[in-house]
C-alpha cells in the first residue's frame, strides 16, 4: 500500500504550527529549502540505519540522534510523520566496491554462528544503546533480508529498462547507458569522468564489469558464502545499494520527502540509489537528501573501517583508553546537540566535560523552577528573557534545525531561574507557567533530553534532602539562641563539604556545588 493513500486534509494541521517556516539544507541542490512536504500533512522520511555486525559506537549515535531530532520536530509542528529505518543483515560487503566478504557473513564464520544470530544480537544491542540515548523508534524498520523479493524486482525493473547487465550470474548497473539518459552524480557532485577513474585505480583487474564504476545489483554467490537466494540469474544476494531504494518505495511510496544518512553515505551509496530510482521508475524519489556531518578522532573519520572507534557501551562504562572517565547517555547526546548537524564534531574528553557540564547546568535549572516563588509581577529583565525565548527557540529550529542556538537560548533563560532562585528577580504566574512550559517543551520534547535519575537515586537524594533540612533547623535553631558560634561553625562545615547556603529575606536556600 502507498504512502500517499494514508493522505489527511490539510485542515489537521495545526494552523499556528503551519505558520513555522522551515528551512532545510537540501544536499542535492546545495542550498537551503522551504520544507514544503509532498502530501502535506504526511511526511515520508527513510533515513539508512546501522549493518548489525557490531556494537554502535559514537558514530552511529550522531545520525540517529539527528534524524530523531527531525522526527521529533516535525511531529511536534503537526505533521504526521512515517519514519523509516532500515536494518541491513546481508549485502553490506567489506568493500563497498563489490568485492569482499560479506561484514555479516564473515562475523558469523569467525564466531562460528548462523548470520542470523550475529544480526539478531547486534540487532537488540543498537536498540539497547538508542533507546539510552532516549532515540525514538522509527515507524517502521525493515530488514534487508525481509525484502529480498522486492529488491530482485527493482533489479528487473532496471534490466528491463536497459540501464543493467549480467555478466557470469550476476547483475551490474550500467552507468555508461544511465549517464546518457540521466546524470550520474548529481548527488555527490562528481563527474563520471572522475568516478571512472578512481574505479580503474582502486578495482583494476575485476573482469566482470563492462566498466569498473558500474556497481552491482545482485551478486552471484560463490560456494563459500552463506547467504544466498534463488533468483532469476543465479543464486546469490542483492547488492548493498537495492535495499534502500526498494523498502524505501515500498513503504513511502514512489516519492517521499526525506531521505537521511550521514555524509560519508553520499557517494556511493546515496549516488547510487538515486541513479537506481531513475532507472527503475523514469523519476527521481526524493525531494529532500539529508545528511549529519561526521564525528571525528584527531580530524580523523570515527569508523570499525578505521580500528578507531569508541563504542556507545565504553562510552557509558569509561573503558577505553581514550577515555578519562564514563560519561552519561544524556552527555552523549547533549554533546551530539550541541553542535549543527552539519558542522563536522571532534572527539576530546574535554568537550564531553563541557557537555556534561551543559547537560548538568540545563536539568539543574529546570528542577530550580519548582523552587521559584511567585511576585505580582515580572521585573523587565526578566519578562524580556521569558516572553521572547519561545520564538527565538522556534526560529532557531526553523533555520534549518541550529540546535546550538536553540542550547544557547536555553542557556539564557537558566541564568534568569538562577537569578530567581537567588531572588535577584521577580517573575508573574503567568511568566512563570510560559517558562516551564517552554523549557519542557524545548528541552525534552524536542532536543529529547531526559533527566537521568533512577528510582534508587531519586530516594537517596529525598532523604538527602530531610538530612541537610535537619541540620538548617539545628543551625537555624542556633541563630535564634543567638549561638553564632554553633550557626557559622554549621555553615563553614557545609561550605567545606561543598554546600553552598544562603540566607534571604524568604528562608534559606542550599544547593550543592558540583
Amino acid at each position: 500500500m502507498h504512502f500517499t493513500q494514508f493522505a489527511l486534509p490539510l485542515q489537521l494541521l495545526n494552523a499556528k504550527n503551519m505558520e513555522s517556516k522551515l528551512v532545510i539544507y537540501n544536499t542535492l541542490t546545495r542550498q537551503k529549502e522551504r520544507f514544503e512536504p509532498l502530501h502535506a500533512p504526511n511526511v515520508g522520511m527513510y533515513v539508512c540505519g546501522p549493518t548489525v555486525y557490531g556494537d554502535p559506537h559514537l558514530g552511529h549515535a550522531r545520525p540517529a540522534i539527528t534524524f530523531d531530532l527531525v522526527f521529533r520536530y516535525l511531529k511536534h509542528l503537526g505533521y504526521k510523520v512515517r519514519y523509516v529505518r532500515n536494518i541491513t543483515d546481508v549485502g553490506h560487503l567489506e568493500h563497498d566496491a563489490d568485492e569482499g566478504e560479506d561484514k555479516i557473513a564473515k562475523k558469523a564464520r569467525l564466531e562460528q554462528l548462523e548470520p542470523m544470530e550475529i544480526a539478531q544480537y547486534y540487532t537488540n544491542r543498537y536498540h539497547q544503546y538508542m533507546d539510552a540515548l532516549n532515540v525514538l523508534r522509527p515507524s517502521i524498520e525493515p530488514h534487508a533480508t525481509g525484502h529480498i523479493i522486492e529488491q530482485q524486482q527493482l533489479v528487473q525493473q532496471i534490466l528491463d529498462n536497459g540501464f543493467a547487465y549480467e555478466s557470469n550470474g550476476s547483475i551490474y548497473f550500467d552507468i555508461e547507458a544511465y549517464n546518457k539518459q540521466y546524470k550520474y552524480g548529481i548527488l555527490s557532485g562528481r563527474s563520471l569522468e572522475n568516478i571512472k577513474d578512481a574505479s580503474r585505480e582502486n578495482l583494476d583487474g575485476v573482469g566482470e564489469k563492462r566498466n569498473q564504476a558500474d556497481f552491482a545489483l545482485w551478486k552471484k554467490a560463490q560456494p563459500e558464502h552463506i547467504m544466498r537466494w534463488p533468483s532469476p540469474w543465479s543464486d546469490g544476494f542483492p547488492g548493498w545499494h537495492c535495499e534502500c531504494t526498494a523498502m524505501g518505495r515500498k513503504y513511502l511510496g514512489e516519492e517521499f520527502d526525506i531521505h537521511g544518512g550521514g555524509m560519508d553515505l553520499i557517494f556511493p551509496h546515496h549516488e547510487c540509489e538515486i541513479a537506481q530510482a531513475q532507472a527503475s521508475m523514469g523519476h527521481p524519489a526524493v525531494k529532500y537528501w539529508m545528511h549529519n556531518n561526521m564525528l571525528t578522532i584527531n580530524g580523523q573519520k570515527m569508523g570499525k573501517s578505521y580500528n578507531n572507534f569508541i563504542t556507545l557501551e565504553q562510552f557509558f562504562t569509561g573503558n577505553h583508553p581514550l577515555l578519562e572517565k564514563a560519561y552519561s547517555p544524556m552527555t552523549i547526546r547533549f554533546f551530539v546537540l550541541s553542535a549543527h548537524y552539519r558542522g563536522t564534531v571532534d572527539f576530546s574528553n574535554e568537550a564531553l566535560q563541557a557537555a556534561e557540564k551543559g547537560y548538568e547546568k540545563l536539568m539543574n535549572a529546570i528542577n530550580d523552577l519548582e523552587r521559584i516563588a511567585v511576585s505580582p509581577q515580572c521585573d523587565a529583565e526578566t519578562e524580556r528573557v521569558v516572553k521572547g525565548l519561545r520564538q527565538k527557540c522556534y526560529d532557531a529550529m526553523n533555520d534549518d534545525l541550529a540546535t546550538p542556538q536553540v542550547i544557547s537560548h536555553l542557556f539564557e533563560a537558566c541564568t534568569t531561574i538562577n537569578k530567581l532562585v537567588d531572588h535577584k528577580g521577580t517573575i508573574c504566574a503567568d511568566c512563570l507557567a510560559e517558562l516551564k512550559e517552554v523549557m519542557q517543551l524545548f528541552a525534552f520534547d524536542i532536543l529529547g533530553l531526559k533527566a537521568e535519575k533512577s528510582g534508587s537515586n531519586d530516594a537517596r537524594e529525598e532523604a538527602f534532602g530531610k538530612v541537610m533540612d535537619m541540620v538548617l533547623e539545628l543551625r537555624a535553631k542556633a541563630k535564634a539562641d543567638k549561638d553564632w558560634a554553633t550557626s557559622d561553625k554549621i555553615r563553614d562545615e557545609l561550605a567545606a563539604a561543598g554546600f553552598e547556603v544562603k540566607d534571604t529575606k524568604d528562608g534559606v536556600t542550599w544547593k550543592l556545588n558540583k
